[in-house]
């Protein structure tokens, strides 16, 4: 190689006496290439066609079997053959049969035979009755065989198969089968095509191949040695000609060609081609750049006073090094990154800025991205009704302007700026003053020679401290004034300028629009916030069921439509309702308050969950067809259950809300399996309830999905650590919510939070009095006397004479209107209850009477008597109920 690329000049003897007879040269390889790949060609051929004789004999062997194989299996089956084979003449049924099945079937021969071997049917009629040629015995085992036998036909490959009766008994055999000759002719149909296909590859190869010669030689274009010398020496001229230095490396470090400008780039000695690269005197950079052996572009590489741009090729063994002298595009360069991170700055700004929807974290993205690369020290103030969500009012000329700092960036701790939460009263001509009142950027090249900023407390702290230049920009939106951000340099990194306050200028207009829209967000949280806390109960109601507390946490990127409530129910039991709307904001709220508002009003009718689930399922719809399309309910769940202190019961139905958590008085934690019902606004969908059975001290546990997402910085598998926290036992539900919200942590939930925690009671077993009724009227005077006597026992003596006619009110509709069983049932709790219930499901309804009426005024005395009445229907009839209060 070295002797190939030696500079002519350096050499003085010319190129032609090295290329003599190139042609013939060129014309010897590609004969020798030619007939290689000819004979190449030939082999390859050859194994194919052998490789496809084989294969195509081996297939056709396996057809040959398998053939015989069915004809036999299907033959063996058929309807009619074991009769046949039992027949007094079975040749005579079968032989037409046989053959009459041979062509279709794609055999030779199928042959019929009985136990003992003996053919009852063949192609040539005279081999009839005579013994078969083959093995039957597996056949008579119950086995299917496939072999070579030799026949009346010659040597046949056949499928023998046993003839079973229906008790499974093997009666006969039938075999199929074709002879060796006809596939050995099947094979050899194929053979012409095969060895045409391999001519024809043959030939094909051999046209590919004198191509590929022709070709080679057309790469020369023909010419001869002196045409060649000739060409390489325009090449070398051209070479040396460009104002671009060319370097090849060779593999071994050293240096194969330089042209002039490489020479004059790297100030290269005389006679370095041939010399290694790391004696040719070369800085450490640059030499290494050119012995690394891999690609590089547009590289920029200081070689004493000179910039050049480097690329560098891989070739062959070696690398070829184009250079550049880029000197005087340094300083354009230098500008063209100024203006490139201004760019790259306020891109950055679009995406590192209002990433959340909260005022104080934009601004603290702001001041952190203009620190980076731009202003040493930044703070931003904003006026205190923008961090309520409010406007602020416009500020006033000449008159002192307070804002309070939200954030400050890229300042230590013992800088004399304010820091974050302090209010800050900036006096009229201080620049910060100016710009916010102006709502024009301010620059200030030098702070110690600005007279207005010397009215500002800690001048001097300031200025000590190194801070010499300031730009105050407006932080702007929708002409709404919401603050300033102001931007400091100290000594060591010189002043701002004109390009400086444009590109501050732009960073903050980007910011305020954030900052804004973060203020519109905070006002809209704030109210929906609102809205939300007025529509769930302020106090648990008063009832002696269950101890119950609750929590709520709106969501911090806007209020969703999460609610609970606690209802009093007739008969001591209370309810419990937990339910969630999809979406965020005032209209999800508002929903909320709607279906919140719609269970307590069903759940006054004293309906089942089901029931009530079906109601609510239907308003959901009915609220959907009103939006119209413009924002509809998207989707809503809700658990409810009712709690029977009396029985220690709880009927619970869900709408495609997460299951409830029992958490036993000993600490085991239950997820009781409940139907899961789709959520509420789907329509048509049935809902089905359950009923738990709660030991007395137990805990129900109801909450919605915002507790236990995965989006918050909790523990991962947030249902272990909701498990783990509820398995405490002897906890109070207060102190059950407080363990649980600290163990998951859903400070930055995205979903609201409800968390229900109700810990059960029964009502003691001596505040129960129950009676079976017969339904004859005299025993009324019998209820109230049994009736006088046990509120007498629970020390209700002023409740006898108003309980006597309630009682008897009651208890005769039921025997007159109603049909056995009969019960009735006094409760002892905050009130006393008096509960009449019958099988039937008629209701009786208040009426006032006519003067002239004889009856009609019963339920009139029992509601004008008691605080509440009213019916509540069960699976087997109906309960009437009346409260009175005693305490």
């Amino acid at each position: 190689m070295r002797q190939n690329l030696n500079h002519h000049r350096d050499r003085g003897d010319g190129r032609p006496g090295r290329l003599p007879g190139v042609r013939a040269t060129i014309g010897g390889v590609a004969g020798q290439v030619f007939l290689v790949q000819v004979l190449t060609v030939v082999l390859l051929v050859t194994a194919a066609v052998v490789a496809l004789v084989l294969q195509a004999r081996t297939s056709r062997w396996q057809e040959v079997r398998a053939r015989s194989l069915a004809a036999a299996e299907v033959f063996a089956h058929a309807p009619g053959l074991v009769a046949a084979l039992q027949a007094s003449d079975p040749t005579a049924t079968l032989q037409p049969l046989t053959e009459a099945a041979r062509g279709p079937a794609g055999v030779d021969v199928v042959v019929v035979m009985n136990r003992d071997g003996v053919r009852y049917t063949y192609p040539l009629p005279g081999e009839t009755g005579k013994p078969f040629a083959g093995s039957i015995a597996p056949a008579l085992a119950g086995r299917v065989v496939v072999e070579t036998a030799d026949g009346p036909l010659g040597e046949d490959e056949q499928a023998v198969v046993p003839v079973a009766d229906a008790g499974g008994a093997v009666v006969g055999a039938v075999s199929a089968g074709l002879p060796l000759s006809r596939a050995d002719s099947l094979v050899g149909q194929e053979l012409p095509v095969i060895i045409g296909a391999g001519v024809a590859a043959l030939a094909l190869a051999v046209v590919g191949t004198a191509f590929t010669v022709r070709r080679l030689r057309r790469q020369t274009h023909g010419l001869g040695p002196a045409e060649v010398t000739r060409m390489y020496e325009h090449h070398d001229a051209v070479l040396h000609a460009v104002r671009e230095g060319v370097v090849i490396v060779g593999e071994d470090g050293r240096l194969l060609l330089a042209n002039d400008e490489a020479r004059r780039l790297l100030d290269l000695p005389p006679g370095a081609e041939g010399r290694p690269v790391a004696e040719l005197g070369l800085d450490d950079r640059t030499a290494g750049l050119l012995l690394a052996h891999r690609a590089v572009s547009d590289r920029m590489l200081p070689v004493g006073q000179r910039l050049l741009a480097v690329n560098v090729r891989l070739a062959g063994a070696g690398s070829v090094t184009t250079l550049r002298d880029s000197t005087e595009l340094r300083a354009l360069a230098g500008r063209a990154e100024i203006a490139q991170d201004r760019l790259r700055l306020l891109y950055e700004a679009g995406t590192a800025v209002g990433t959340t929807l909260d005022v104080s974290t934009t601004a603290r993205e702001l001041a952190e991205l203009a620190t980076a690369g731009f202003a040493d020290y930044v703070s931003v103030d904003l006026a205190d009704p923008v961090l309520r969500g409010e406007e602020p009012p416009p500020p006033v000329p000449g008159e002192p302007v307070e804002l309070r700092r939200v954030a400050r960036s890229g300042a230590p701790d013992d800088s004399p700026l304010y820091r974050p939460g302090e209010l800050i009263r900036f006096p009229a001509p201080t620049p910060p003053a100016v710009g916010f009142v102006s709502g024009r950027p301010v620059l200030v090249p030098d702070l110690a020679a600005d007279v207005g900023w010397r009215t500002q407390k800690r001048t001097r702290e300031t200025l000590e401290h190194g801070l010499l230049s300031l730009i105050t920009v407006p932080l702007k939106a929708r002409g709404v004034l919401l603050g300033i951000a102001n931007l400091w340099r100290l000594r060591e990194s010189g002043p701002f300028d004109q390009d400086d306050l444009s590109l501050a200028g732009e960073l903050a207009a980007r910011a305020a629009v954030c900052i804004d829209n973060a203020r519109r967000f905070t006002r809209e949280h704030a109210v929906a916030v609102a809205l939300q806390r007025s529509l769930l109960p302020s106090a648990t109601p008063a009832q002696d069921a269950l101890d119950v507390d609750a929590r709520y946490l709106p969501a911090r990127t806007g209020v969703g439509g999460d609610w609970y409530d606690v209802i009093p129910l007739p008969g001591a039991r209370v309810a419990l309702v937990v339910g969630d709307v999809v979406g965020h904001g005032l209209h999800a709220a508002a929903t909320m308050g709607r279906l919140c508002t719609a269970v307590r009003n069903f759940s006054t009718l004293d309906l089942s969950p089901d029931e009530l689930l079906v109601h609510l399922d239907e308003l959901v719809t009915l609220i959907d067809e009103e939006a119209d399309g413009e924002a509809p309910v998207t989707g809503a769940t809700c658990l409810y259950a009712v709690y029977d202190p009396t029985r220690g019961t709880c009927t619970l139905a869900r709408a495609g809300h997460p299951l409830p958590v029992l958490v036993h008085p000993d600490g085991t934690v239950e997820y009781p399996e409940l139907p899961a019902g789709p959520p509420l606004g789907l329509g048509g969908l049935p809902f089905r309830t359950a009923e738990l059975t709660l030991p007395e001290g137990s805990r129900l546990v109801l909450y919605t999905d915002g507790l236990v997402k995965d989006g918050g910085e909790g523990p991962p598998d947030r249902f272990s650590a909701l498990t783990d926290t509820l398995a405490e036992a002897g906890r109070t539900p207060r102190e059950t919510c407080d363990a649980v919200l600290d163990a998951l942590r859903p400070d930055r939930r995205g979903d609201d939070v409800v968390l229900l925690v109700a810990r059960t009671r029964r009502l003691a077993a001596d505040r129960i009095a129950e009676w079976d009724l017969p339904a004859d009227p005299a025993v009324v005077a019998d209820v109230r006397a049994d009736a006088a006597a046990q509120l007498t026992r629970w020390g209700l003596d002023d409740a006898v004479f108003t309980t006597e006619l309630v009682l008897s009110e009651l208890v005769t509709n039921a025997i007159r209107y109603g049909r056995t069983p009969i019960r009735l049932r006094l409760l002892y709790d905050r009130s006393l209850i008096c509960e009449v219930s019958d099988g039937s499901s008629t209701s009786p309804h208040l009426r006032y009477a006519a003067d002239e009426d004889e009856g009609g005024r019963g339920l009139f005395l029992v509601a004008q008597l008691t605080d509440r009445w009213g019916t509540r229907y069960t699976a087997r009839g109906k309960i009437i109920w009346a409260e009175q209060s005693v305490r």
